[in-house]
C-alpha cells in the first residue's frame, strides 16, 4: 500500500492527495498557495506600493476605483454609507478628474496626508455579497436589481 494516494473531486476541477495515514486531503489549491504564496507576496508588495503612490498622487483611495454603474454590489454598498462618507468620496473624484485634465498631481502637505490604502467600502461591500449569496442559495430574488435598457 502507498502512503499517499490521488483522488479527484468532482465541481471545481480540484485535485488532492490524501494520506492514507492523516486521513485529511490536501487541495492543490492549498499546495499552490503554500509553493507560490511567498513569491506572489514578494512581488505584491511592490506592487501595492506602486498602485497607493500613484493614488495619492491624485487623492484618491483605492476603495474610490469601485464602479457602481458596473457592479450592482457596488452600488448597493454605497447606498449604505453614511452621506459625510459619499461627499468625502465625490470630492476626491472630482479633485482626481480635475488634476487629471490639468496633467497635475497633488504636491507637499497634501501628498503627505493622503491615505490610499485606508478601505471604508470593504466591510459593507463583503456584507451585501454575502446577503446577495444567502439570497442565492435561498432561491430568493435578488433585493436590489438594476435594470439596463
Amino acid at each position: 500500500q502507498s502512503v499517499c494516494s490521488a483522488h479527484f473531486t468532482r465541481g471545481f476541477g480540484r485535485v488532492g492527495f490524501a494520506s492514507r495515514q492523516q486521513g485529511s486531503a490536501i487541495t492543490m489549491n492549498a499546495l499552490a498557495k503554500q509553493i507560490f504564496g511567498p513569491l506572489l507576496n514578494a512581488v505584491a508588495r511592490p506592487y501595492r506600493a506602486a498602485v497607493f503612490k500613484e493614488l495619492s498622487g491624485y487623492g484618491l483611495r483605492y476603495d474610490d476605483l469601485y464602479d457602481p454603474l458596473k457592479d450592482e454590489d457596488v452600488a448597493e454598498a454605497l447606498r449604505r454609507l453614511p452621506p459625510d462618507v459619499i461627499v468625502a468620496r465625490n470630492c476626491r473624484l472630482r479633485r482626481a478628474a480635475d488634476l487629471d485634465m490639468k496633467h497635475d498631481h497633488l504636491t507637499g502637505e497634501l501628498l503627505a496626508r493622503q491615505t490610499p490604502g485606508e478601505h471604508y467600502l470593504q466591510e459593507t461591500l463583503n456584507e451585501v455579497r454575502k446577503e446577495r449569496r444567502e439570497r442565492a442559495q435561498l432561491g430568493a430574488q435578488p433585493a436590489y436589481t438594476r435594470i439596463y435598457w
